[in-house]
C-alpha cells in the first residue's frame, strides 16, 4: 500500500474487488480512475511541499479530486 492519502483502496476498502473489475471491463471507469489517482498523487505532492504549487491551484486539485472521487463512488454504487 502506498504512504499517499487518500487512495481509493483506502477510500473503499469494501469495493476494491469491484473497482478492479470495473478498471478491466469499463475504459471510462479506468481512465477516471486512472485520473483520480494522478491528481491525488498531485495533491499530496503539494500538501508534503514535494511541488510548490499556488494555493490557487491546490484548491482546485482538491475540488478535482472530490469531484472524481463522487462520480466514482456513483459508479460503483450503481
Amino acid at each position: 500500500m502506498s504512504n499517499t492519502p487518500h487512495e481509493l483502496a483506502e477510500e473503499f476498502p469494501a469495493e476494491a474487488g469491484k473497482i478492479s473489475a470495473l478498471k478491466e471491463t469499463d475504459a471510462h471507469f479506468a481512465r477516471m480512475v486512472d485520473e483520480y489517482h494522478e491528481v491525488n498523487r498531485a495533491v499530496h505532492r503539494a500538501e508534503t511541499r514535494v511541488e510548490v504549487l499556488s494555493e490557487a491551484h491546490e484548491t482546485e486539485l482538491r475540488r478535482k479530486r472530490a469531484a472524481l472521487k463522487d462520480e466514482i463512488w456513483q459508479r460503483l454504487s450503481a
